[in-house]
């Protein structure tokens, strides 16, 4: 079985997507654990709703947290490793051992409204800002630069002349929860 670990920092929609996806048979896979780096994320509660282990590796905890998930993940002979909403900064040896096997969703499309100070409302803001006339959301391969890594798929929504930062995100989320399913069943096969 196609094992899968999936990180997390806040509701975990992005992830409730990939349980539904291997629910529906759309994705021959199991999400063998949920790595959290926030004790309060709602993403935990999902992850033991459906029986999944969780873990949680903070920063607060932790003074290499990428270090701590790499030896959870090599306990789990995990094949790919998906950053759903996932706040923290992925460095090291876990990029080398894992290399083109971790995975990130970002809320636009990349390489614009991406780096360092690049996440949740601060892009769709961005986006609006720049008077962009689409954004979307991109899955790509992790890599040692933030956001910068190859480029697996993407999709695009128009944004819409009285879009705001909440609507805007509302409707990319809305993309995520169908690209980051589809992207996995494409690196499983």
């Amino acid at each position: 079985m196609f094992k899968i670990a999936v990180l997390v920092s806040g509701n975990g929609s992005n992830l409730q997507a990939i349980v539904d996806a291997i629910a529906n048979d759309e994705l021959k896979a199991e999400i063998a654990m949920v790595i959290s780096s926030n004790t309060k994320a709602y993403a935990l509660e999902r992850a033991k709703k459906h029986h999944i282990k969780t873990y949680i590796v903070s920063n607060k905890e932790f003074n290499n947290p990428s270090e701590e998930i790499l030896k959870l993940v090599n306990q789990h002979s995990i094949n790919l490793i998906v950053l759903a909403g996932y706040l923290g900064i992925l460095k090291g040896e876990i990029l080398k051992v894992y290399e083109n096997k971790i995975i990130n969703i970002h809320p636009s499309l990349l390489p614009k409204f991406g780096g360092q100070g690049m996440y949740g409302h601060h892009i769709h803001e961005a986006v609006i800002k720049a008077k962009e006339t689409k954004t979307g959301c991109t899955v790509h391969y992790v890599s040692e630069h933030i956001d910068a890594g190859k480029i697996i798929l993407q999709s695009k929504i128009k944004v819409l002349p009285d879009d705001t930062s909440i609507t805007l995100a509302e409707r990319v989320l809305q993309q995520e929860h169908k690209l980051l399913p589809k992207a996995i069943k494409m690196l499983i096969k």
